[in-house]
């Protein structure tokens, strides 16, 4: 396990958020499980998928949560954001957390479906509800490999 970035907000507001983390997990002979944390920072994404070239499966925080302590900021990931993450990540599968059943969630799990398929990346969205089971295969791409 692997302690990584992570920022609960926009840059400036780390004193009014305070610290987060995000973690890869990793063994031999197992995927790699990156879970992003409380993040909003892209930037953070980056410093994960330059220290880490093979994310298996991304739990990303999402949901665009807002409090009035920041104003329009947000405190985790917009569906958007989400998906550009997944992108920057290459992550065969992501699987978004943190979306639903809060107040200050501003975006759900329509918001994630559009992001997704604007990206091109519906194939790698897992969108599960509180206490649903999935089990993840591998990977195929177009020409079936």
């Amino acid at each position: 396990m692997t302690a990584t970035p992570a920022q609960h907000g926009p840059d400036g507001t780390e004193d009014l958020t305070g610290p987060v983390t995000g973690f890869v997990l990793s063994a031999a002979d197992f995927p790699t499980i990156y879970i992003s944390g409380d993040n909003a920072s892209m930037r953070a994404v980056d410093q994960v998928a330059e220290r880490f070239p093979v994310i298996d499966v991304a739990v990303l925080f999402a949901g665009a949560a807002c409090t009035p302590l920041l104003g329009d900021a947000h405190l985790t990931l917009t569906s958007d954001e989400a998906a550009e993450a997944a992108r920057r990540l290459d992550a065969h599968w992501v699987i978004p957390a943190h979306f639903n059943s809060w107040a200050h969630y501003s975006e759900g799990a329509d918001q994630l479906r559009t992001a997704f398929t604007d990206a091109g990346l519906t194939d790698r969205l897992v969108l599960l509800s509180p206490g649903e089971h999935v089990t993840l295969g591998p990977q195929v791409d177009a020409d079936g490999c």
